[in-house]
């Protein structure tokens, strides 16, 4: 009985090595002969074959996130492509870039430039901020009229508009002024348009500071640029908070205080300045339009101003600041 079981196992472990030896040389046929790939199927269409998925996607990945053309800001693809693991002979070559042509062919570029405005209203187009930049500062250097209506904003489409020069954007842009805007320049309209002093050095502090006052948000929207953050928009470290909505919004004073500038001022646009107690003031820019002047004592929640676009900004939104003894702060260790 012994012998019959030893003799039965001994069958048993040749069986099961001739098994093991048999599927290594399966494997060893089939390694030779076929490689590990990914076939690659786009729209429920198998479009070709690829070793790398990973390199393929991160290729097609860039290629949404930036485009490949000049002032493409990114490329719209709705159907990426699915990626199934095969066995493919190995005198199959991989397709890649073919892949990716066709995944591109399908893709919707959008555009980035930069449209010129007068009173809200699109007038001229250029590639660049920096283009748009210089048409601004040019027509304050030239004291055109119409300076203070003139913004800047940024726009996304999947067709560019026909481009101008800075010379030539100039050039359409600017009115001369006339000697009845001079003389009215110099009495009570020029006093309207700024009036008060304002700090707006870049000094910021990163820590909090007791205010010693309460605060509510001067308006609601999105936060569209924190504090501290840098851009290609601003040449320093962002001294306030972006809290985008829609033009003609309602901005109220955060805290009760002392309207100490109101006006235009520079790339802010038109801006409120509140000093309230301890040394702290609070800041609206960019507005459309400004209810309060320098002198008022203005409540908490009291309507003081509503959300626009003007100075330096690519659309409409409110820059909210504040600052103790002229240094900035973060608004968001406060608010929002």
């Amino acid at each position: 009985m012994l012998k019959k079981l030893i003799l039965h196992t001994k069958r048993s472990i040749k069986c099961v090595l001739l098994i093991i030896i048999a599927a290594f040389l399966l494997i060893g046929v089939v390694a030779y002969l076929y490689k590990p790939t990914y076939k690659v199927i786009l729209n429920g269409e198998m479009i070709g074959y690829t070793e790398n998925k990973g390199k393929l996607q991160n290729k097609i990945n860039d290629y949404v996130k930036n485009g490949d053309g000049e002032n493409v800001a990114y490329v719209q693809i709705d159907n990426m492509p699915e990626y199934q693991l095969c066995l493919l002979k190995k005198d199959i070559v991989a397709n890649d870039e073919e892949i990716y042509n066709k995944v591109k062919e399908q893709g919707i570029p959008y555009y980035r430039y930069y449209a010129i405005l007068d009173n809200q209203e699109e007038k001229l187009y250029v590639s660049n901020f920096t283009e748009a930049e210089t048409i601004v500062n040019q027509l304050k250097e030239k004291n055109s009229t119409n300076v203070d209506t003139i913004t800047i904003a940024e726009k996304y489409e999947t067709e560019l508009k026909d481009f101008v020069s800075t010379e030539e954007a100039v050039s359409k842009l600017f009115i001369k002024p006339t000697k009845v805007v001079q003389v009215a320049d110099t009495s009570k309209s020029k006093s309207k348009a700024s009036s008060g002093t304002v700090n707006t050095s870049t000094k910021i502090s990163g820590g909090k500071a007791s205010l010693g006052i309460s605060l509510i948000k001067p308006v609601s929207g999105i936060i569209t640029s924190r504090f501290a953050a840098s851009s290609r928009i601003r040449s320093s470290a962002h001294t306030g908070l972006d809290i985008a909505t829609s033009t003609g919004t309602p901005v109220v004073a955060a805290s009760s205080g002392k309207v100490t500038f109101s006006g235009w001022k520079g790339s802010y646009g038109k801006m409120i300045v509140i000093t309230h107690s301890n040394g702290v003031q609070t800041y609206y820019a960019h507005c459309n339009a400004l209810y309060a002047s320098v002198g008022q004592t203005v409540s908490q929640g009291q309507k003081i101003a509503a959300v626009g676009s003007t100075g330096n900004s690519t659309g409409p939104h409110l820059h909210f600041e504040i600052r103790i003894n002229g240094v900035a702060y973060n608004p968001q260790n406060y608010l929002y």
